[in-house]
């Protein structure tokens, strides 16, 4: 029977709402899968309570590094400015992205089992796609931003008014997360049954989509292109709103308005060349999922280590943020008094 081009959607979705009890899979390997194994680090027994460690501690610095910029933002009446606005949403989005992730790879860094059912699979990677995906739109948003800001200062507060950046918040989350279930639905819309074991410690799209029946070249190509279209259309967007930046930037005269200028825009390019950069690496390569000891590396670096630079670079480089900061500090210690 032909299947529509709406068939991908209504198996993703009816397959999650499914309660079958799971089969078994076959001992030859070619039954289908109904619960998948994460290698993560099983090649490391040794090493195991020692990354627990590691990744736990970077992990609640994460957290409280994002809470207390969320907190500082919505305290601090000065920094209610669409710039520090998006800052807050960027630290939530931040918060949730280590969610889909982390706690579930500390888990399995402390049980024997590895195992994750389908559906989980399946929601996991779509929440770790869409807030992805999210994020580099949300770095794009924050570079137009900036670009409004310094080229056209006069106009700002009418261009980036609050239900403008409501609405440009919403079609960032909106096209996001709809990437995501276009992705998802492509990569879940046929069974699985080459293997239950994904060489990663969470479910990301090239080693799930090898244990796919169907033949995945296809799927494969469909969604390097969609992961082209997000980072590298994001990429140059953002690029773009630079080169008007520094050419406005080159045209004022004075060295302190120029290194002022500049200053509001460091901490979110150095978000933007990690961010990119560990996205490009991952998904803009032909032979994604070739080297798999090589991909755990790199998503152990933007799972973990990147969202720790969010509250770090924003707090450490931004004397507003600071100087709120401080003065949120000496506020709550003066009522405790």
């Amino acid at each position: 029977m032909p299947r529509g081009p709406h068939y991908s959607l209504l198996y993703c979705v009816s397959s999650g709402l499914s309660s079958q009890a799971p089969e078994k899979q076959r001992g030859n390997g070619t039954g289908l899968v109904t619960e998948f194994v994460l290698v993560g680090f099983s090649n490391l027994p040794d090493l195991r309570t020692t990354l627990f460690v590691v990744f736990l501690l970077t992990y609640l610095v994460t957290l409280s590094g994002n809470v207390t910029i969320i907190a500082i933002i919505h305290a601090d009446r000065t920094l209610h400015t669409p710039m520090y606005r998006f800052l807050a949403v960027l630290s939530l989005s931040e918060t949730c992205y280590t969610l889909v992730t982390i706690p579930n790879m500390l888990a399995h860094l402390l049980m024997d089992s590895q195992a994750i059912s389908i559906s989980g699979c399946r929601a996991q990677m779509f929440f770790f796609l869409g807030l992805g995906c999210s994020h580099c739109f949300l770095l794009t948003l924050m570079g137009y931003d900036r670009y409004v800001a310094i080229c056209h200062p006069l106009r700002y507060s009418v261009i980036m008014r609050p239900t403008v950046c409501l609405c440009l918040g919403a079609l960032v989350f909106c096209s996001g997360f709809s990437v995501a279930l276009m992705e998802t639905c492509m990569i879940f819309s046929s069974p699985f049954c080459r293997g239950d074991r994904v060489e990663h410690f969470f479910c990301d799209i090239a080693p799930v989509l090898k244990l796919s029946c169907a033949d995945s070249a296809r799927k494969a190509l469909g969604i390097f292109f969609l992961s082209v279209l997000v980072v590298l259309v994001s990429f140059l967007l953002i690029l773009l709103s630079y080169a008007f930046i520094v050419a406005a930037i080159l045209r004022i005269r004075s060295a302190a308005g120029r290194r002022k200028a500049f200053s509001t825009c460091a901490a979110h390019l150095t978000v933007v060349v990690v961010h990119f950069g560990c996205a490009s690496i991952i998904y803009l390569r032909p032979d994604s999922g070739a080297n798999p000891a090589q991909d755990r590396l790199v998503a152990v670096f933007y799972t973990v280590v990147t969202p720790l630079l969010n509250p770090v670079v924003y707090s450490l480089r931004n004397q507003e943020v600071r100087v709120a900061l401080k003065r949120t500090l000496a506020r709550s210690c003066g009522v405790l008094r």
